[in-house]
């Protein structure tokens, strides 16, 4: 990208509390730097940085105790007891399909008669469609189960219950002033809640109620975790919600469980992504390997395929599916790369980067593809971005929105709620339908909403450093402790660290690709690692000179061998 359309970005350094540090080091018989990254992420007494560093669980709360949970186990009870067919509806994201996954598989084992339901993105579109409602009332179901959607289909709802349904909404996104009238409500993010985490993903709320089911149906905490910890990982950790607290929980030992899973979708789907069976899988493999595939169905045709993959038990149809995902994943790929291609040179045509929001659209883009050229375009030009497709036979724009820290998308979209069709999501990322009519006013108040919410020091990127250290504490085994801090992801990013005055040994382009830099400092431990993209950056500098580095530390597996290694994501 030309240097003049990069986004203004600054380092925050973080201080180091010595004390805080030293203390935790004796308690738990750590290294320093595994110690200041605790105190940095706000665990200063030996009992929660220990509760961190081993999830377990047992520490997980009661499902009971969200709101709604004890009326939703009862409704679903007394349709196992009047052997009622149910409905489950879910979403077409990850989070959605497993959540689906979850409540079918979990009831299907209790012996319910169960027909799983995910949206077509194009057909049906975000939400509870009034089709799927009549489906369900049609095929004789009694008992609707909505899982990561229903908390706005205010509408579809009390369709439901007119077609004679019992309704239990479990979500976990944000709400509107009016509940839906269902039986229960399973939200988190009510406002009378007393739920003590708030921040779970749809399938950690699906996980919850389902667990308390099986529990009332004799079955074990332990047997539960067993059977569905690594769908709720795929779930929680695709869906970008915080990895801490039972997130981390579900998290970490979802990913414990998803290495050496039993179900052959699962196992399936590995395969296609190049993950063994058995090998540690990182929370990163979720979010680049795993989760990607997931999603590709529902964007480029169906995401009842990703649905088919996770209820899969018979290995031969398991890997035919898990074939046609990756494969959708290519095409995904392909069309998202001409679509950001687009995207940027319109952005930049018409100079939207220099205004505090981005909204830009056509037509012909994929409406599947859209979120994660918006998600690329807010990270490259650090704006708020707005990604729409025209159908030009209807005039309608469909589209996603991905911000930035300090601008609250779900707030913004919400003040203009009268000039879309609908809208809806998080904070950070959100969908939208309006008309082509709307678009240009819809566009230039969300930048002046952005620009007042954000001002000029919010349009300015915080590359965000956790604290400085010594080459004196960059030991082998010290890097290796860092490895404990995982799964890293929103809320729980990877440790990010400045060194001061360092120099190069060597800094040379890789042969398979010269855009990226591998390079082993001028140190006493000779420490190597990798600089991506970095290309242009090293060409620009003596390495023998000293410069400041901000980097990040993994230990390399690379044929069985662990060796610890940096990467440079910022040379000052």
């Amino acid at each position: 990208m030309p240097q003049e359309v990069q986004s203004r970005r600054e380092w925050v350094i973080g201080s180091r509390d010595k004390v805080a540090e030293q203390f935790l080091e004796s308690e738990l018989s750590i290294p320093s730097l595994l110690a200041a990254a605790l105190v940095q992420r706000g665990y200063t007494s030996a009992e929660t940085a220990e509760k961190f560093l081993n999830p377990r669980l047992s520490d997980l709360h009661s499902p009971l105790l969200l709101p709604d949970c004890k009326a939703a186990v009862s409704a679903i009870l007394a349709a196992k007891e009047r052997k009622e067919k149910v409905f489950v509806h879910g979403d077409y994201d990850v989070d959605g399909i497993s959540s689906t996954a979850i409540w079918t598989r979990s009831l299907r084992r209790l012996g319910f008669d169960v027909t799983p339901h995910v949206p077509h993105r194009i057909r049906e579109g975000y939400g509870i469609h009034e089709d799927a409602v009549r489906a369900a009332a049609e095929s004789g179901a009694k008992l609707f189960i909505t899982c990561d959607c229903g908390s706005s289909a205010l509408e579809t709802i009390a369709l439901a219950r007119e077609l004679g349904m019992t309704v239990v909404v479990t979500d976990h996104h944000e709400l509107g002033e009016v509940l839906p009238n269902a039986q229960a409500v399973v939200n988190p993010h009510r406002k009378d809640s007393t739920y003590p985490f708030p921040q779970l993903a749809g399938a950690g709320v699906a996980y919850k109620v389902a667990q308390a089911v099986a529990s009332e149906c004799g079955a074990s905490d332990e047997q539960f975790a067993r059977a569905f910890l690594d769908l709720v990982c795929l779930g929680t950790i695709s869906d970008v919600v915080p990895l801490i607290g039972e997130n981390r929980i579900l998290a970490s030992l979802g990913l414990d469980a998803l290495s050496n899973t039993k179900k052959a979708g699962l196992i399936a789907l590995k395969r296609v992504s190049e993950l063994k069976q058995g090998v540690p899988v990182k929370s990163r493999d979720v979010g680049w390997r795993l989760g990607p595939r997931i999603n590709a169905a529902g964007r480029i045709d169906d995401a009842a395929h990703s649905l088919e993959l996770l209820m899969a038990d018979e290995v031969g149809e398991a890997n035919r599916l898990a074939d046609v995902l990756n494969r959708h994943n290519m095409e995904r790929q392909r069309e998202q790369k001409r679509t950001l291609e687009q995207a940027e040179e319109i952005v930049l045509e018409k100079k939207l980067h220099k205004r505090g929001l981005i909204f830009v659209w056509a037509p012909g883009w994929h409406p599947g593809i859209v979120g994660i050229v918006a998600g690329r375009i807010a990270n490259q030009f650090y704006r708020p971005t707005l990604v729409g497709s025209l159908d030009e036979e209807t005039g309608i724009v469909k589209g996603s929105a991905r911000s930035i820290p300090g601008f609250r998308l779900h707030a913004a979209l919400e003040s203009l709620k009268h000039l879309f069709v609908s809208c809806g999501g998080h904070e950070m990322a959100a969908g939208f339908t309006t008309s082509i009519d709307n678009i240009e006013e819809i566009s230039e108040k969300l930048v002046l909403y952005a620009e007042k919410e954000l001002g000029e020091e919010g349009l300015i990127a915080k590359i965000r450093a956790d604290f400085e250290v010594e080459e004196s504490e960059l030991s082998a085994d010290a890097i290796e402790s860092l490895t404990r801090l995982e799964p890293f992801g929103e809320g729980n990013r990877e440790l990010e660290m400045v060194m001061r005055g360092v120099t190069f040994e060597s800094a040379m382009p890789l042969p398979s690709n010269p855009d990226h830099i591998r390079f082993v400092l001028a140190n006493s431990i000779a420490l190597s690692g990798m600089a991506w993209g970095m290309a242009q950056k090293f060409s620009e500098i003596d390495i023998t000179e000293k410069k400041d580095i901000l980097f990040k530390s993994d230990v390399d597996t690379w044929n069985g061998r662990r060796t610890p290694k940096i990467y440079i994501s910022d040379i000052a």
